[in-house]
């Protein structure tokens, strides 16, 4: 248990800064791109991808996650997983080249209808992908993936940029996201080699596992990307283009804390399923962890919204501002259930992601056609806020299921995480009050600095004042503590390595 822990730590360390990597390069390139692009062509671009995004749930058969779940997958069952990927691929590529047309008509949108064309070579790209490499991921190691994520990104935002900076057209991101695809595919076979052929021999005994996790994807996808559908349609490109810009931003903090965690409790939850007592405590343990890191980072990016993004993509970009405080901070809250999907996927409960997310889809659709159709975006935004807090629950009730636990114990182990983000929020609050600035890219740094300085210290001074009065329990705090001490022993015995005796 002990080398599994260990094994886990340096992975989540590895995947953390993959994710860091590559979320400092999406970011680069949105505050590039947003400067020499228009909302409306983030818009249209949007458009392409979210019914690409649809079309490829719809295909998705989650070979993936069967390999990790399965306990001795040997190379038949790698064969299968690639033959099966690229045969979807090329379904999924000849829907979108089909769909093309008609789309485009729909939505009053020449531009759509080559757009489509191109992204249709994604899907072939990724079909046509390294099935190994997942193995890394349930043998815990990770640094493979760190350079396979970190090299595709990069070579994307170089590719963006350039086209971009040549043509100021909407293309740079079709460009940027094609060739990082198509690096993408190289680069995985050069982490772990392989020779793919093609095999069905396993596919009944991969897909039985796939088919609801499938069929959970799928209603995710529709769930989560439909509103885009509902802007597109029904009001401007430019107002699509500061809602998906907006709500990419939003989600980047939450996002990176949870997605690295999350990737490595998925094989870790698997190795101690049986147990339901170590399960429950592991859960809890990785959950009260993940809420102390992301929950105050969703809250602090709300709340440094408005000069952030004045300073990072210009004042055009002004309308995004209350997309990204609305969502930011409703992303943050559902890190309290964020850790329900390793958990159930780890144990074969695929059937039960799905059931979730079908009664998240029922409640949320109504409920944002009404609010965009009656108060447009602001109605939109303020309906997702309200339907992202419900879905909380759902996924609570999910670990609750599963592990025993009840919702007020999963919220109990919080209060010192709920207190701290209180007194950020003040402090933010206060400062933003006292702080009038011009609008000059100098003034808002300082402003941004500020926000996030005085959050920060704040936030840590008063979860290690709460932690201290609660008489230093086991906990996160006692977590880091650890890890900084365990850094500052390894500097200070390196340091000593490096002075030469007397």
């Amino acid at each position: 248990m002990k080398d599994v822990r260990s094994r886990l730590a340096v992975g989540t360390m590895w995947m953390t800064g993959a994710r860091g990597a590559v979320n400092l390069f999406g970011l680069i390139s949105t505050t590039v791109l947003a400067r020499l692009l228009t909302p409306a062509d983030f818009g249209v671009v949007a458009l392409g991808l979210t019914v690409t995004a649809i079309l490829s749930a719809v295909t998705n058969i989650s070979m993936s996650a069967a390999l990790v779940q399965h306990k001795d997958p040997t190379q038949e069952h790698f064969h299968t997983a690639w033959t099966l990927a690229v045969c979807r691929g090329f379904i999924l590529a000849a829907l979108l080249a089909g769909l093309a047309h008609p789309l485009a008509l729909a939505f009053r949108e020449p531009r759509l209808e080559p757009l489509l064309y191109a992204l249709a070579i994604g899907p072939i790209f990724e079909g046509l992908a390294n099935p190994r490499n997942i193995m890394l991921t349930r043998d815990l190691v990770f640094w493979q993936q760190f350079m396979l994520q970190v090299s595709q990104k990069l070579i994307g935002l170089i590719a963006g940029v350039v086209v971009a900076v040549t043509t100021h057209s909407y293309w740079a991101l079709v460009a940027g996201t094609l060739i990082g695809q198509f690096s993408g595919l190289l680069i995985s076979y050069t982490v772990l080699p392989f020779l793919p052929r093609p095999s069905f021999r396993h596919s009944k005994d991969l897909m039985s596992f796939s088919i609801w996790l499938t069929l959970q994807q799928l209603f995710n996808t529709i769930n989560w990307r439909f509103d885009q559908l509902l802007v597109g349609g029904f009001l401007s490109r430019a107002a699509l283009g500061f809602y998906t810009v907006g709500d990419n931003l939003a989600v980047i903090p939450t996002r990176e804390a949870t997605a690295p965690l999350s990737n490595t409790l998925f094989p870790a939850f698997a190795r101690i399923r049986d147990d339901r007592a170590r399960l429950a405590a592991a859960y809890q343990s990785a959950q009260v962890l993940i809420t102390a890191i992301a929950l105050p980072a969703g809250v602090g990016m709300a709340m440094v919204a408005d000069p952030l993004v004045r300073l990072a993509m210009g004042e055009k970009w002004r309308s995004a501002v209350f997309v990204v405080e609305c969502l930011a901070s409703v992303y943050a809250l559902q890190t309290l259930g964020s850790m329900s999907q390793p958990l159930a996927m780890s144990n074969g409960q695929s059937r039960m992601l799905f059931i979730r997310d079908m009664q998240a889809f029922a409640m949320r659709l109504p409920v944002i056609f009404i609010g965009m159709h009656f108060w447009g975006l602001t109605g939109l935004l303020y309906a997702r806020v309200l339907t992202g807090s419900i879905a909380i629950g759902l996924s609570m009730q999910v670990v609750k299921q599963i592990t025993g636990l009840t919702l007020i114990s999963q919220l109990k182990v919080n209060n010192r995480t709920f207190a701290s983000i209180a007194i950020m929020a003040a402090a933010i609050g206060l400062v933003a009050h006292l702080m009038v600035v011009p609008s000059s890219p100098a003034w808002l740094a300082v402003e941004v600095a500020a926000r996030v300085a005085v959050g920060a210290i704040a936030y840590i001074g008063a979860r290690l004042i709460l932690w201290r009065a609660a008489g230093a329990p086991k906990g996160p705090e006692a977590e880091f503590i650890g890890m900084a001490q365990r850094l500052l022993g390894m500097l200070s015995r390196a340091r000593l390595g490096a002075t030469p005796s007397p």
